[in-house]
């Protein structure tokens, strides 16, 4: 079974730096009024962003692979939170973003197949993942495969 290994070094207060495999450095503290110095981002923060990469990888390689002429993708993340402590993600909602001459269908066909087969990031958390797919500034409606 393949593992990752990812070190977290403390710098004081709530302050830590951590590294994976890739050797980038990603810093992340807590809010002042929890006792940290705002010097990263919010741990919940950057689930938010791995999972709108790993999504966003995908469906970019998918769509590439479909010949599909994809422009540009924003992914936004919203993610609705426990009131009570552990605060976890209920539901994220993703809107995917599109321009260019993309096929409403196989626009939808390759979030689903990265929602539904390949986003690591998505099978690992325990939140109901509800996506939207806005294509050329128009909203298009879900199309299951």
């Amino acid at each position: 079974m393949p593992e990752m290994h990812v070190e977290s070094k403390w710098l004081g207060k709530r302050h830590f730096t951590s590294t994976g495999p890739s050797g980038h450095p990603v810093e992340m503290d807590a809010k002042v009024e929890d006792g940290g110095e705002d010097k990263g981002n919010r741990p919940m923060e950057l689930l938010l962003m791995g999972l709108s990469g790993c999504t966003g990888i995908d469906v970019t390689l998918i769509l590439e692979r479909m010949r599909e002429p994809l422009e540009s993708l924003t992914i936004h993340a919203d993610g609705v939170r426990r009131e009570e402590k552990p605060q976890a993600f209920t539901e994220i909602r993703l809107t995917y973003e599109m321009t260019g001459p993309v096929q409403p269908a196989k626009a939808w066909r390759a979030i689903h197949l990265s929602e539904e087969k390949y986003c690591s990031a998505s099978a690992s958390l325990n939140a109901r993942i509800v996506p939207r797919l806005v294509l050329n500034g128009k909203e298009e409606p879900t199309v299951q495969d």
